[in-house]
């Protein structure tokens, strides 16, 4: 039923091989250059799945960042809806709809995957010296995959191997059980600690969550990477090269992506929008050379300070004493002076009351013969 994919992922690391075994000259299978032309085989088979998968990885970012503007809405949702599940899954997808946001998005560049890994799996499983060839493959490459060794161990071998395929490729001259285990592990715990890494990028990626979420990452923190130390075991060291590298491929990627486009909210976004922010050059507010410098005027003060206000009344007081009182009144002392008695005492206080729009009480009084 998956031949024709068996077929396609075995052309591909044949065109690979066929490259790099040109460029090296053409060397043995059981010779270092000939073990390395088919790593890098793997190795580039992993870079172009990576990179026809590279617009599902840049749709699976934005679906999550629009999951991340989408968090206090759903908040409001829960908080509306309370225990009603039912009522809440039917907004929350409304709200999806209207905001054109695809939960299964993130899950895109995933799930390609899989069959890719799974058919490498199949194609060096069945691989093994002297025999026929597979997928699209002759006898004589066949067999070359079979005895290509990375570090005195063949990709088709496993740490744990049993029947036919264990005689074979012990019959492999040098090749033996320890060196066979020695490169397995080691390429199991390289593995393991790279799938444990790319799932805490993934972590940073997300940003923070909650609840059930919460609970599912550090499952998949801690969970995978124990799964695939269990199962690294029976995998051949080719597929064990094809998860590596693909791990690094993932590092390198999201590594790009969180320094490119940091989670919203982060101490990094924060600081990235306060770069990204121009800078204000001072000589750009500074007057052109010969132009008169303009200052704003300083704006009245809503309160008038203390004292004005008496001084104010007094100004005011006085200008109008001074509108009140004729030359001829002063002059002749036809009649009293304002601010004084009739037979021309002062009166108490001396001067004019505050508002009365009186002068001081020595003006216009009469001239004492």
């Amino acid at each position: 039923m998956l031949d024709w994919l068996y077929t396609a992922i075995s052309w591909v690391m044949a065109r690979w091989h066929s490259l790099w075994n040109l460029l090296f000259g053409d060397p043995a299978p059981e010779t270092a250059l000939g073990g390395l032309s088919w790593v890098l085989a793997i190795v580039f088979l992993v870079i172009t799945i990576r990179v026809i998968l590279f617009p599902l990885f840049v749709k699976q970012i934005k679906s999550q960042r629009a999951m991340q503007e989408l968090q206090p809405e759903l908040a409001k949702l829960r908080k509306q809806y309370g225990s009603d599940r039912q009522g809440m899954a039917v907004a929350m997808q409304q709200l999806q709809k209207e905001r054109g946001v695809n939960p299964l998005a993130g899950c895109l560049p995933i799930l390609p995957q899989i069959p890719v890994f799974l058919s490498l799996f199949h194609v060096l499983r069945r691989l093994a010296p002297d025999k026929q060839g597979l997928y699209s493959w002759s006898n004589q490459l066949t067999d070359e995959a079979a005895r290509a060794q990375l570090f005195g161990a063949p990709i088709s071998s496993s740490f744990n191997m049993s029947g036919a395929k264990e005689q074979a490729i012990l019959g492999i001259q040098g090749v033996n059980y320890t060196n066979i285990r020695i490169v397995a592990f080691a390429l199991i715990v390289v593995m393991c600690f790279t799938t444990y890494f790319t799932q805490k990028q993934i972590m940073a990626r997300s940003g923070p969550v909650e609840g059930q979420a919460a609970m599912v990452q550090k499952l998949m923190l801690y969970g995978v990477p124990i799964s695939l130390f269990v199962s690294g075991f029976i995998f051949p060291i080719g597929v064990l090269i094809y998860w590596m590298t693909n791990n690094l491929w993932t590092m390198g990627q999201q590594f790009f992506v969180l320094k490119k486009m940091p989670p919203p909210g982060s101490d990094a976004a924060k600081a990235k929008a306060g770069a990204d922010k121009p800078a204000v050059d001072p000589r750009t507010l500074a007057p052109k050379p010969g132009a008169k410098p303009v200052r704003p005027k300083p704006g009245r003060p809503a309160t008038p300070p203390t004292g004005s206000t008496a001084a104010g009344s007094t100004a005011a007081g006085s200008t109008g004493g001074d509108e009140g009182a004729t030359p001829d009144a002063s002059a002749n002392g036809s009649g009293p002076a304002p601010g004084s008695t009739g037979n021309g005492v002062p009166r108490a206080g001396g001067g004019s009351r505050p508002g009365s729009g009186q002068g001081p009480a020595n003006r216009g009084k009469r001239k004492r013969r």
